[in-house]
């Protein structure tokens, strides 16, 4: 089994029905999940440039999870399996 970083991408605020979706798609996934990972807040970006805080839309990440999976493909298709905002990316961990 290889491991893989689900980024979470997209905001909306949480509802009854967007977290019941959330359980139970961690209830499906519960024997490849490794870290149920979390939702993110506010967030800052830093560069050399200094620091600045970054608003929550569509495009913030919103949280991560850690999955194991046979290669990228099944990773895939988990991740197409989640109640996702916007949109997930999916990176295998070296």
């Amino acid at each position: 089994m290889k491991r893989f970083m689900l980024l979470h991408f997209g905001f909306e605020k949480p509802t009854q029905e967007i977290m019941s979706a959330w359980g139970k798609w961690f209830e499906a996934t519960a024997d490849r999940t490794v870290d149920k990972g979390g939702f993110h807040g506010g967030a800052r970006e830093i560069s050399a440039a200094g620091a600045k805080d970054l608003p929550m839309g569509t495009d913030s990440i919103t949280g991560y999870s850690i999955i194991n999976a046979e290669g990228l493909e099944e990773a895939e298709q988990i991740a197409s399996s989640n109640p996702f905002i916007a949109s997930i990316r999916v990176y295998e961990i070296m």
